[in-house]
């Protein structure tokens, strides 16, 4: 097949041409690298990839047949989109709009990368997808959360609408090689302070609670979506809820670091747990996370050490 994946100089999606790739298929990897890096797809070396430097708010163009379009622009950590508040907004708008256009005219199989986030700081716990979610459109987290439901939107009209084979996927906090150091989000800040001996820093009392899940588990939950036949939104995360203090002495334990916690005021509208109901996936996807956290955070402290 020819897939086309929005967002693939980044985190997650570097990951995910590296899987279809190995999986035979052709790879169009589209990134204005605004949060993404080259050197995330640096390593490729096969003549069934290719790299178009384009913002996706603007009209796609593709020459040829695709089969599938993964879209997974859009900066995707605190940092990046209150930085990049109304280019987050444009491209969960605009973007998917673009993007979904191009699906309908290729005739391609669409899935839109959403997120967790939707669900806000969640009244019922842990989080199914019929759960309509508890967010502040107006607050400074607003700018992603709504844009992800926009686009979660967006794509249920286009399925309705116009017929289009639709998937969404909403995706827990995810983590491994490849993160940006200065990404804002817990893994890859506490890894880099606890390798740089520097204090590790949480924000509120640490009982906040969040489900991290490793890359690779993410990626086949992805494949195997793309392969059902549900249009409906998905979690794909891992039900293991651990508190936000429990991951940072994780990782200064399996860091062999000697850092201390240092404690700041929790940002606004910060979720206060954060755990996926995988019944769905588990139903209709079969799957599950396979990989343990700790083994996870030992591969994903492996590449930071290399890196840092």
């Amino acid at each position: 097949m020819r897939i086309l994946i929005t967002g693939g100089a980044g985190f997650i999606g570097s990951h995910l041409c590296d899987h279809f790739l190995a999986a035979g298929h052709e790879v169009i990897c589209m990134d204005n690298l605004i949060t993404g890096s080259v050197q995330n797809i640096a390593h490729i070396r096969d003549s069934r990839f290719s790299f178009i430097k384009h913002d996706v708010t603007n009209y796609i163009y593709v020459d040829g047949a695709i089969d599938y379009v993964l879209h997974f622009a859009s900066p995707a950590s605190p940092i990046d989109y209150l930085r990049l508040p109304i280019q987050t907004l444009k491209v969960g708008a605009l973007g998917t709009h673009k993007a979904l256009g191009l699906a309908k005219e290729k005739q391609a199989r669409f899935l839109l990368a959403s997120t967790s986030e939707v669900y806000g700081d969640p009244q019922i716990h842990p989080q199914p997808e019929t759960y309509w979610g508890n967010v502040n459109p107006t607050g400074v987290r607003g700018v992603y959360d709504e844009a992800k439901r926009f686009a979660e939107a967006l794509t249920m009209a286009y399925h309705r609408y116009h017929g289009l084979d639709t998937r969404i996927v909403r995706i827990f906090n995810t983590f491994g090689p490849r993160m940006r150091r200065d990404d804002g989000r817990a893994v890859p800040v506490f890894i880099n302070q606890a390798l740089r001996g520097e204090a590790l820093t949480v924000f509120g009392d640490g009982r906040q609670t969040r489900s991290f899940g490793y890359i690779t588990d993410l990626v086949r939950g992805i494949d195997a979506l793309m392969q059902s036949d549900c249009n409906t939104p998905v979690n794909v995360g891992n039900p293991q809820e651990m508190t936000v203090q429990e991951m940072a002495e994780a990782i200064i334990e399996l860091a062999q670091s000697s850092s201390q916690i240092v404690y700041r005021p929790l940002p606004q509208d910060d979720p206060r747990v954060r755990q996926p109901d995988i019944a769905l996936a588990h139903e209709r996807l079969r799957w599950e996370p396979e990989v343990d956290v700790r083994d996870a955070l030992e591969k994903t402290i492996s590449w930071f050490r290399q890196t840092v």
